[in-house]
């Protein structure tokens, strides 16, 4: 195989101008191509409005030896220094082969605690081994709770065990669905992964592209699917199944308690639990599991109309088969603390994703076509434990619910919503929007014509600048105003702010050693709630080498 980079091309072409463009690169004739593989797409939008797609392909030719030594050659010499073109070996992920084949729900299963990325992969490749694991989930399988969040966010009507937050396939369900991740991948892992979500539905191309993404309505139909083949293979995935009590023996796990009623011997138990899980992290710490509180980043939603972002992008409101643009932004603050954008949804809805009474916190989330007329991200400002007011291992966790009972009580349950213009007076000035109206500083409150908050769930207009610490907004107000030199418009009065975004990632790391195992033997703490995963896409990977590190332990014992 061939490896060639920096192939571009204009947006919109054809598979046989790629192919044009692989021949002008090799010294190979049409009929001596037997494969094109691509391996990665990305947007080129330097130029804009002339919009380049770039290519790293992967080529199967005749007599491939003949050919890396004509590239050597003068006559090629500088074509293939300029794309990289070398011999390529690319090798699949292999999860370890069982040599006992023993079946270890027999007696002591392996039991995993949460059903979320981290949770499903682990689960999936464990049973694909043989190891027949049996996987609890507190909340309902994933059509059910697709039922539970629409309602909730139709009528207002929560349920604690099944909303955006917990239920099969975990938060990352009911959001944009990106695949994309800056974790080191060595061992294949990620590949492992996409390929995964594709034989279970993910379109072709998340192999590819550069940020790859799904959507919330393709991801709950590969969820299911995920499900109903761990069940096939001989695992088992019990729903409304809370695990409220661990059961320890010295330093080494013996089973857990489920809905406070029933045991569950096990020698192996995978801790999958996501950054929600807070009675669980209580429980936890209450049983001497190790854990300490770790930094993380709280913040707003901003929506902006997604035609003033294209426009940004790619100097087009209709980008066409482009889809609607994304933005990744960052900058540090006056006080040093860091402001960036988290989970960019394109062609997006700013969620309820409330799982507690009285609290309330917001997500973003796309559908496959991200085809609404809004664009929003979380704009994000880091903290950290000095925040928290206290250095205990679950500080974090009342930090967050400290901010959402704020944003709960000011829209009285619905998501509040201010424009940013005001929102910037009110931090500036030190007052508060009824304030600035009396003093006919501001006229209204009221977003702009055609720029109204895109959400699922009620929303009301509210002073969200009395959300958040000060130091926080007057971090935010910071990056705006940096944001609005990058991206016309971005920090102008069509941007509108909802809150409160506070569980970006978990607030809490359990501890874990080389094993993956914590000090109490035989718990693995996994994926993005344990700390160790920022997202679908490595709490998958996370969930993939906990499995391996199961299957070793079994393996040896």
């Amino acid at each position: 195989m061939i490896r060639i980079n920096q192939v571009k091309l204009k947006t919109d072409h054809t598979r046989k101008q790629l192919e044009r463009k692989v021949l002008q690169l090799l010294p190979v004739k049409d009929t001596e191509i037997l494969g094109l593989e691509i391996l990665r797409q990305s947007v080129d939008a330097r130029k804009k409005p002339d919009i380049y797609y770039i290519y790293s392909l992967l080529v199967q030719v005749q007599n491939e030896e003949a050919v890396l030594k004509a590239l050597a050659k003068p006559k090629w010499e500088k074509v293939a220094k300029q794309h990289g073109i070398e011999a390529a070996s690319p090798s699949a992920y292999h999860f370890p082969e069982p040599k006992t084949h023993r079946l270890s729900g027999k007696g002591n299963p392996v039991v995993i605690v949460g059903c979320g990325p981290a949770g499903l992969f682990c689960g999936y490749y464990l049973a694909k081994g043989g190891y027949a694991p049996i996987l609890l989930e507190r909340g309902k399988p994933v059509e059910e709770r697709r039922e539970d969040v629409e309602r909730f966010w139709r009528e207002g009507v929560l349920n604690p065990s099944s909303n955006v937050q917990f239920g099969e396939g975990g938060a990352g369900t009911f959001s944009d669905g990106k695949l994309n991740t800056l974790v080191k991948d060595k061992e294949g892992r990620n590949r492992a992964v996409l390929e995964t979500f594709v034989k279970f539905g993910a379109q072709p191309s998340v192999l590819y592209e550069a940020k790859p993404h799904i959507g919330t309505d393709v991801l709950c139909g590969i969820v299911r699917r995920m499900r109903e083949e761990i069940i096939r293979l001989g695992g088992v995935i019990r729903f409304q199944s809370q695990v409220t009590e661990l059961l320890t023996e010295g330093q080494r796990v013996r089973g857990v308690v489920i809905n406070a009623r029933e045991t569950l011997p096990c020698k192996q138990l995978v801790l999958a639990i996501g950054h929600s899980a807070r009675d669980t992290f209580s429980m936890l710490y209450d049983k001497g599991v190790p854990m300490e509180a770790k930094s993380f980043a709280v913040g707003l939603r901003v929506q902006h109309p997604q035609e003033m972002i294209n426009l940004s992008q790619y100097k087009t409101a209709d980008p066409g088969k482009l889809g609607a643009a994304a933005y990744k932004l960052t900058a540090q603050a006056e006080n040093k603390r860091g402001v960036y954008s988290f989970c960019m949804c394109p062609g997006g809805y700013v969620v309820n994703a409330s799982s507690e009474e009285g609290r309330l916190a917001v997500n973003g989330m796309s559908y496959s076509g991200r085809d609404s007329r809004a664009a929003n991200s979380a704009i994000i400002v880091s903290v950290t434990s000095e925040d928290y007011g206290s250095k205990h291992p679950l500080a974090g966790i009342a930090f967050q619910r400290r901010l959402e009972e704020r944003a709960f009580l000011l829209g009285s349950g619905k998501i509040p919503v201010q424009r940013y213009d005001v929102f910037q007076r009110c931090v500036e000035t030190g007052m508060d929007q009824e304030q600035l109206l009396a003093k006919g500083v501001i006229s209204g409150l009221a977003a702009e014509a055609g720029c109204e908050p895109l959400c699922k769930g009620e929303f009301c207009y509210g002073d969200v600048s009395r959300i958040l610490p000060r130091e926080c907004n007057e971090a935010f107000v910071d990056g705006m105003k940096a944001f609005g030199r990058q991206i016309k418009g971005f920090d102008g009065p069509e941007a509108l702010l909802l809150g409160v975004e506070s569980r970006t990632s978990s607030p809490v790391r359990i501890h874990r050693d080389e094993t993956l195992q914590s000090a109490i033997r035989g718990i693995y703490p996994c994926g993005e709630g344990a700390g160790y995963a920022g997202g679908i896409t490595s709490a998958a990977m996370d969930g993939l080498r906990v499995a391996e590190a199961i299957a070793g332990e079994l393996e040896r014992h």
